[in-house]
C-alpha cells in the first residue's frame, strides 16, 4: 500500500510542486493540500495521512499549533516539518510538539522523498550531524520547565548508555559498532526506550535524554 502525505504550504506553487514529485514517486501518494494551520489539523483527521509536510509560518494557525494538535490527537500521523532556514527559531518547538523531524525546503528531491519514507517508518529525520547541530541550539532555547519522564528511572544501565549515545547523534550502525550489538538488538533497546519514555520517534528521544539532564550539552 502506498504510503499516504498531506502536503501544507501557504504558497500554492511549492505545494503543487511537492504534490507532483511525491505523486510520481513510487510508493507514495498526497491525499491532500493545505495552505492554512486550521486546514492541515482539519485534512489530517479526515485523511488520516502516514505523513504530513508541515511548513511553520502561515496564516490562521502556524505551523506550530497545528503540530502539536495532529500530535496529540492522531498518534499515528508524524509530522515532518518544511523549514526556509536551517536553524529557525520554531523548529525547535515543533520538536516538543511532536514533529518526527525537519527539512529545509532546497531540499533535493531525492531526499525529501526519502524522508517521507524514513518518517513513516516510525524514525526520525535526524541525522548525526543535523542531530549535533540541533541540540546545540536546543539547549540555548530552553522550554518550560518539565518533569523528567516516569519511564526513565525504569531504564536498564544499558538503555541509558544508547539513549545518552542517541542523544549524541550517532545512527543505528554507529551505536551497533560501538556497542558490538547486532543492529536487531540496538533496534530493540529503542523499541524499548520508545515505550518506557512514552517517545514517539527518535527525535522525542533526544529531547528527553537533554531535557531530564542525563545529557548535557559538551
Amino acid at each position: 500500500m502506498d504510503l499516504s502525505v498531506l502536503v501544507v504550504d501557504d504558497q500554492a506553487l511549492l505545494r503543487g510542486s511537492f504534490r507532483v514529485l511525491i505523486d510520481t514517486a513510487p510508493g507514495l501518494r498526497t491525499v491532500g493540500e493545505a495552505g492554512t494551520g486550521a486546514e492541515a489539523v482539519e485534512l489530517a483527521a479526515r485523511e488520516r495521512p502516514d505523513v504530513v509536510l508541515m511548513d511553520v509560518r502561515m496564516p490562521e494557525m502556524d505551523g506550530i499549533e497545528a503540530t502539536q494538535r495532529i500530535c496529540a490527537g492522531l498518534p499515528g500521523v508524524r509530522v515532518l516539518i518544511l523549514t526556509t532556514f536551517d536553524l529557525d527559531t520554531y523548529v525547535y518547538s515543533a520538536l516538543r510538539a511532536g514533529a518526527s523531524g525537519f527539512l529545509l525546503k532546497d531540499t533535493p528531491p531525492a531526499d525529501l522523498l526519502s524522508a517521507i519514507r524514513v518518517v513513516a517508518a516510525g524514525e526520525s529525520l535526524l541525522s548525526p550531524s543535523v542531530t549535533r547541530r540541533l541540540i546545540a541550539e536546543f539547549v540555548r532555547r530552553p522550554g518550560p520547565a518539565q518533569p523528567p519522564p516516569a519511564g526513565l528511572d525504569a531504564l536498564t544501565d544499558r538503555e541509558r548508555e544508547v539513549l545518552t549515545l542517541i542523544a549524541r547523534g550517532l545512527s543505528n550502525t554507529e551505536l551497533a559498532e560501538h556497542l558490538h550489538l547486532s543492529p536487531a538488538t540496538v533496534k530493540t533497546h529503542i523499541g524499548h526506550l520508545l515505550a518506557k519514555l512514552h517517545a514517539r520517534d527518535r527525535a522525542q528521544l533526544v529531547i528527553a535524554a537533554y531535557e531530564t539532564g542525563l545529557v548535557r550539552p559538551r
